[in-house]
Order: C-alpha cells, then structure tokens, then sequence
C-alpha cells in the first residue's frame, strides 16, 4: 500500500490509467495492479512505459473498459418481477420519476439499514438521487419522493405499473464523499422488516472487512444471485457517471480504498445491479462487506460497508 501510495497519483494523471489497487499475481504473490482503459489508443505505449516493480513490488496491468456506475437497463431477470408487500430486498427499483431523455433508469433496493431506529432501503445515489438538474424531466430529486418496486426499467418506464415502498431522504453522498450511497425510509407494511434479500434471505447484523480471495456474493437486478472473489483491495479508481437518466456523462468522481471484485464478461455485477449489497459467500447470516456501484466487463467495485455506514449513521437490520 505503500508503493501504490507513492505512484498513484502520477500515474493518474494519465487518463488511460483507471486506477490502482492492492492485489496478488498469478503465483499468489502481493502485486499493485494497474487498470488500463483498453481502449485507449496509445494503451500499448502506456503499458510499455510502466516499470515492473515498486520498491520491490511487482506491477501487473488489467486492461479493462471504463468503470462505470451501474444504474441502466440491461436483460431482466426474474428480481424484476413486482413482488407482493412485504417485499425482499436485492430488486429491481428506485426513484419514482427517473425517466428523462426518452429512457427511463433503476437499478437495485440492495439492504435494509437502521437510523435512530427508523428503517430505511439502502441503494446508491445513482440510482436514487442523481438526477439535480430540471433537464429532461424538468425536475430534480427531493426528500419525500417515492422509491418504487420493480423499478422503471421494468414496468415499460410506467410508474403506475409499479409500487411506493420507500420515501426517499437525500443525503447527497455525491460528489463530495467516498462512497456511493443513498437511503428510503420504509413506508410501513411495503418491506420485510428482517430485511431478507432475495436468494440470500436474512443476513447478519454485523460486518466485515474484505481480504484478498475472500468468497463473496450479491443479489440483484438484472444477475440475480452471484458469485465471485475479491482481487483488490485499497483501489483507487475513476469512475464516470451520469447527471440524468441517459443524459450524458456528468462528472468523473475518483474514490479511495475501494474493494475490487472479479466480473468476467459482467457476470457478477451488471448494468442495473447498482445498489446490490455484497456479503460473504457462506450460507446462513451472511456478514456484509461492501455496497457495488460501479465496473466494466471485467471487474466491480464496492465502498467497504463501513464507510458507507459511517456516512449515514446506520447499522445492518439482521440477526445478532
């Protein structure tokens, strides 16, 4: 960590490098991975200009599209389906009017958290609040807006086809913190009150820390229940996100200490999982680790869960 620390930020400055984080080569040995934008033209010559070590430490490149936040439609999956009250988490939804541009946007009702004792649906800011300028809707999120379930995406962008099963509390996470997140309050009676996801069912009210290779797993939107293992940890990463639904890039954000998982050919995380809550893969009360919100087609990302728990002042609803 110390070496990353010593060259992130320079090596930043290139726009064809997406981060860094702390991970392990191929023969299991401690390396700083390098993110490279694929895509980038002169990627190769970028590469090439790298050394191979640091202090010590050897350096291993991913190539890999932009990350992004992942709040678009993508294929459904049976966690789109409307379910009936009181509904389990890990679904399709989100903000009530997010339809703008001639697209409507969701992503997923990830957990359930506790806030002075009120509970509230945790998602990301993406998929909840992200929309702050009157532009295609001519209307921006507010405190006491509707979160639905199944979101827009999967109601043919019709929010009578839905249900209010959340009321939404701005708490603007973006884009001055480090981590992507946004909460509802529960409108009684709409959400389990042990707070099941589905496919998982209840997890633990306790949390813990991502190491490397951990075993990990989520329930979402559009891949349902999934699983893969952790490869980086410590990340700092750039991520590109949109002002509106559809509506263009609005702003690159870096984080800091960021969990990276593997997502070969997005089959762990994808566009529509935003808001997903990643636990540890065993079977009974899984312990939280991280809250996804964004990747490319070879790799997500998480803010570790007590970060994002920190910034809200909130605690898991789960078994003790």
């Amino acid at each position: 960590m110390a070496a990353q620390h010593e060259v992130t930020a320079n090596w930043m400055r290139q726009p064809e490098i997406l981060g860094t984080a702390v991970g392990l080569d191929g023969a299991g040995n401690v390396s700083l991975l390098v993110y490279v934008d694929q895509d980038a033209s002169n990627a190769g010559a970028v590469i090439r200009n790298l050394p191979r070590d640091v202090h010590g430490v050897g350096v291993q490149v991913e190539l890999t599209d932009k990350f992004r936040s992942m709040a678009q439609p993508s294929a459904g999956t049976s966690h789109t389906a409307i379910q009936t009250p009181p509904i389990q988490l890990g679904t399709s939804g989100g903000w009530r009017y997010d339809l703008a541009n001639g697209f409507c946007c969701g992503g997923t009702l990830g957990s359930l958290v506790s806030i002075a004792g009120v509970q509230h649906i945790l998602s990301n800011y993406h998929v909840f609040e992200s929309d702050i300028v009157p532009g295609g809707n001519s209307r921006v999120a507010m405190t006491g807006d509707p979160v639905i379930q199944p979101g827009l995406i999967d109601v043919n962008c019709n929010a009578a086809n839905a249900q209010d099963v959340a009321l939404l509390v701005k708490r603007s996470s973006l884009p001055a913190s480090n981590v992507d997140c946004a909460i509802a309050a529960v409108i009684p009676g709409q959400v389990r009150t042990d707070g099941a996801i589905l496919e998982i069912g209840t997890i633990s009210s306790q949390t813990i820390a991502a190491s490397l290779n951990q075993a990990v797993k989520k329930s979402g939107r559009t891949t349902g229940l999934t699983r893969s293992k952790v490869s980086g940890l410590n990340a700092t990463v750039s991520i590109t996100y949109d002002n509106e639904c559809a509506g263009g890039t609005a702003f690159t954000k870096t984080f800091t200490g960021q969990i990276v998982v593997t997502n070969r050919g997005s089959r762990f995380l994808n566009s529509g999982d935003s808001g997903s809550l990643m636990v540890e893969d065993v079977t009974t009360n899984p312990r939280a680790v991280g809250l996804l919100f964004a990747g490319s087609s070879s790799t997500a990302i998480a803010n570790p869960i007590d970060q994002v728990l920190s910034f809200l002042g909130a605690t898991m609803v789960g078994t003790p």
